[in-house]
């Protein structure tokens, strides 16, 4: 299960002062890849404030209209200029000249709006563009009696085709709020955890193996509270347009709240209870973070080194050192999405058909791409799922749909490179 979509959680330093990710969900790191020494000449000291100065330890700030002593360090600071608009320093800060003046702070301000729309636009690729890959990527996946396996994305084209005309655009971008809600009680329950026990959220650098396994039980607590969430998300999904009834946006809370106390949710004896659902889940989850970590972070290192080798920060031009600060890091989170969901899409197949089983869903025909189909597996754990799948279907039945997943990043990296396309432009003329 992942950050920009409840598949998995954050990854590793997915998410600093925010969430994640995914996904049981992804994020951005805490560190950002734009504070290497290479872009120190974009950096200013703030202005001093009139009447007051910025103030060092131990040092007590002067009252009004009294001077402050001059320092034997360096020469005597400049009076603050008054009104006019004409270069020289402010506040004891030397400026540009007049044209320069003008120019950086809409340049900074370009800077900081482009790298919000660029995270914007990605996070919307993430979690809205792809989501017509993800419904049909699961349907194919607990689909255990279908006959074509969608393995390339020409097929899962045709089939989206289908869907669309005979249901109607609905179809594909059915349960999407539940998977904002399945973020939103992923993140809220790590929040809670972390603020209520010892675990840490965050891991330091000065890392321990202590430190580690904590931080992975918190992960591992956060996935458990928000799996029956996930569940209901799941059949949502899944679940054919042709018999869905219109239900609420708060439709997945109340049927996860119903799985957990077992009642209002109808189901078959075959249901597997939520304990046997948890190994599997928070296996699943685990491993997902911590590729996902592990990609993300070879990543950055490699692209730091690239950009620090391939652009000396002395003739670096200021568009190449604003790609610099954000690309690394939306590059970085594209990896490590994309090789964690590779490598787990067995186990999530896996996951996915024991979660569904028993909840009298119905789901579309993945072969014809109308009529519709009842789930009736009788799985009895994770175990004789794999067996299951390994005997009836063959080892390729554990990659099912998985020409949906090559759709999902190609349209994602296609976003990624017209962002940057179009960020160089405004960067570029406004230079």
């Amino acid at each position: 299960m992942q950050p920009r979509r409840p598949d998995g959680f954050d990854g590793l330093g997915y998410r600093g002062s925010a969430r994640d990710e995914r996904g049981f969900g992804v994020a951005f790191p805490a560190r950002s890849f734009s504070s290497g020494p290479e872009l120190g000449h974009w950096v200013t000291t703030p202005p001093d404030i009139p009447g007051s100065r910025n103030l060092h330890w131990g040092e007590k700030s002067p009252p009004y209209g009294v001077p402050a002593p001059s320092t034997p360090e360096g020469p005597a600071e400049e009076p603050f200029p008054g009104g006019g608009g004409g270069g020289g320093s402010l506040g004891g800060v030397p400026g540009p000249s007049t044209g320069e003046g003008l120019r950086e702070p809409g340049r900074e301000q370009l800077s900081r709006f482009a790298g919000f729309g660029i995270g914007l636009a990605s996070l919307f690729t993430e979690n809205v563009l792809a989501h017509p890959c993800i419904v049909l990527r699961r349907q194919c996946q607990v689909n255990y009696h279908a006959r074509h396996y969608h393995l390339t994305p020409f097929t899962v084209i045709n089939i989206m085709y289908s869907f669309n005309k005979t249901q109607g655009p609905r179809a594909l971008w059915k349960g999407m709020g539940s998977t904002f809600i399945v973020q939103g009680v992923t993140l809220g329950a790590e929040g809670i955890i972390s603020e209520f026990t010892p675990l840490p959220r965050e891991v330091s650098h000065k890392w321990n193996p202590k430190q580690i396994g904590e931080h992975l039980l918190l992960k591992s607590l956060t996935y458990i509270v928000a799996m029956p969430f996930y569940s209901a998300s799941l059949i949502e999904t899944v679940q054919s347009e042709i018999i869905r009834d219109n239900t609420g946006i708060l439709e997945c809370v109340k049927e996860g709240i119903g799985r957990v106390i077992g009642l209002g949710v109808p189901h078959s004896k075959r249901l597997l209870p939520l304990l046997s659902l948890i190994f599997p889940t928070v296996l699943h989850g685990v491993l997902h973070y911590i590729i996902s970590s592990i990609i993300q972070k070879i990543v950055l290192l490699i692209l730091k080194r690239k950009t620090y080798h391939g652009h000396p920060a002395e003739s670096t031009s200021p568009v190449q050192s604003m790609l610099d600060a954000y690309f690394p890091e939306l590059i970085a989170n594209f990896a490590a999405s994309l090789c964690s969901d590779v490598i787990l899409y067995p186990l999530e197949t896996v996951l996915h058909r024991l979660h569904i089983q028993g909840t009298r869903t119905i789901i579309d025909n993945t072969d014809l791409g109308y009529e519709v189909l009842p789930i009736n597996t009788q799985y009895e754990g994770m175990r004789d799922c794999i067996n299951t799948i390994k005997q009836e279907e063959g080892m390729l039945g554990f990659y099912k749909g998985f020409g949906a997943v090559i759709i999902q990043y190609t349209l994602h990296a296609a976003v990624l490179q017209i962002t940057k396309i179009i960020y160089s432009t405004l960067l570029q003329n406004s230079v």
